[in-house]
């Protein structure tokens, strides 16, 4: 028998799933929808936030951008935390701390405690996001069961953002703006009693290894550098020498981040973790189902309510359609068309769904219907991507030893939140320099002329965002390879997976 390395397909044989695993499944995905709510609940709540507390429209941005620097740059060093000081800890620790920063910003009497806050939300959800993925990659290990585990959990990655608008117009709404913020306390009190009772604690065989301080140095800076390049871009332009400073910086750290780990005694991110194929395939998908995903929500949001003057709380119950069929996707296609026909099958079909339901938005006008024009493509969207995200988030955690489950599964997070920023920041570009142009050439300028304007430069975007999906079509069916889900067809029950050879060599180091 060779040697193998931690990250061998060996490792996959895990111990029998522990008792209570499906409770395990409800804490974690409560914590899950908590951190992605986040990431668009607040934007309901931005104006009437601003008006109580007096910011500038140049200082709004920060709400936001706070929460997902802190968020996107400390992902790798939170999912290695959990490697090294225990999953149940580590998650409870990132409830605690979520919580307190949600009471905090909930109650700031100010700009900069508000701002101060939403940091120390992404910091502390930078630490449970991975962990919450790592506790259900380490808890379910039969293949039918992780099956359905990684499908509520898809559903849920994939559909918090527009939950996240529904709930955040209705308090904002019906209660208070700060209520989006307090609301996160009342759900972590129930997760960490749930963690407390139900999330076990895998042991660690042999000595602790270090954690890679260079290395985390690096990639943070890294991360940063990205998410900060593309939210400035965003907003002071691609012209902007602070933008490519930034995306430089980032860069060239990244390079130096990849050149230490591969000398690292303790590496933060094995590199055969990104390096296996079909790993590595998964975390593309996401990336790129992440910049589509904030282009429907932004862009959408945008033309209902101000191209069709709906009010936040209809804007919400708008998208209600796009999560059932996002859920309905998710379920059928982890326990029936996943295990029968793998990510190389699901994924760019999901991408290509999407791709459709992309070009199907391209046709919104300003005399649009919500039943023939709205809803159709958002259906398509939301089982385009309840194809895609249960299948490549389950892959992107396959066959890595439970000791890297944590930054395997911050690899997921990072590549949706990359993903997030470069889609914002580039199509809203795209649509800005659209609406620009359409103005230009439809003089003299007015409202009628502003308002077709804006609906022109949504369509740009979807166009875009179509590409995006159309790429990632292309690019999932190259990269994944037969049955990448490791669920043998033979034996669904099998709790072992099946690798073709040339998959069992490039998860194995020789």
């Amino acid at each position: 028998m060779p040697q193998t390395s931690p990250l061998s397909v060996s490792d996959a044989a895990l111990p029998t799933a522990p008792s209570r695993r499906w409770w395990t499944l409800s804490v974690v995905a409560l914590a899950q929808l908590m951190v992605v709510l986040d990431s668009t609940v607040v934007n309901i709540a931005l104006p009437s936030a601003q008006a109580d507390l007096g910011f500038s429209n140049g200082e709004r941005q920060w709400i936001v951008t706070a929460y997902s620097l802190a968020f996107g740059s400390l992902l790798l060093l939170g999912g290695r935390l959990s490697d090294l000081i225990g999953r149940k800890k580590t998650f409870i620790i990132g409830l605690i701390g979520f919580a307190v920063a949600s009471a905090i910003g909930g109650a700031a009497g100010s700009f900069g405690i508000l701002v101060g806050a939403r940091a120390l939300q992404g910091a502390f959800g930078a630490l449970l996001a991975p962990t919450a993925l790592a506790v259900l990659t380490t808890t379910f290990t039969i293949p039918k069961e992780r099956a359905r585990a990684f499908g509520v959990f898809g559903a849920i990655a994939g559909a918090g953002g527009a939950i996240g608008l529904l709930l955040g117009g209705y308090l904002t709404e019906y209660f208070d703006w700060r209520w989006n913020l307090y609301t996160n306390v009342f759900i972590a009190i129930v997760a960490v009693v749930g963690a407390a009772v139900f999330v076990s604690n895998a042991k660690r065989a042999g000595p602790r290894p270090k954690l890679d301080i260079p290395g985390t140095a690096l990639v943070s800076g890294a991360l940063f550098g990205l998410v900060y390049g593309f939210s400035n871009a965003e907003t002071d332009g691609w012209d902007s020498p602070l933008t490519w400073g930034m995306l430089t910086a980032a860069g060239l750290l990244l390079i130096a981040f990849v050149l230490w780990q591969r000398r690292a005694r303790h590496p933060l991110l094995p590199l055969s973790i990104v390096l296996d194929r079909n790993r590595g395939a998964a975390y593309i998908s996401v990336l790129i189902a992440g910049a589509g995903m904030f282009g429907i929500f932004l862009f959408v949001t945008y033309y209902l309510q101000t191209s069709q003057h709906y009010t936040p709380i209809q804007t919400g119950l708008s998208f209600l359609p796009m999560i059932g069929m996002l859920v309905l996707a998710a379920q059928l296609s982890t326990n029936l068309f996943v295990p029968r026909f793998g990510p190389k099958v699901m994924v760019p079909f999901g991408m290509s769904l999407a791709a459709i339901g992309m070009v199907y938005l391209t046709h919104l006008g300003l005399d649009s219907t919500y039943a023939a024009d709205i809803l159709p493509p958002l259906m398509i969207l939301g089982f385009g991507m309840g194809s895609i995200m249960p299948a490549s988030i389950q892959t992107a955690t396959l066959g890595v030893n439970g000791h890297f489950a944590g930054v395997a599964s911050a690899m997921v997070n990072t590549s949706q939140q990359v993903g997030g920023s470069i889609g914002t920041a580039l199509l809203n570009t795209l649509a800005a320099t659209a609406a620009t142009d359409y103005v230009a050439s439809h003089l003299p300028a007015s409202a009628a002329v502003a308002a077709e304007a804006a609906v022109h430069s949504y369509a740009t975007a979807y166009w875009w965002g179509a590409g995006f999906f159309a790429f990632g079509a292309v690019l999932a069916a190259l990269l994944f390879r037969r049955l990448g889900n490791g669920i043998s067809l033979a034996n669904p029950h099998a709790t072992t997976p099946v690798w073709d050879a040339d998959e069992r060599e490039s998860a194995t180091i020789r």
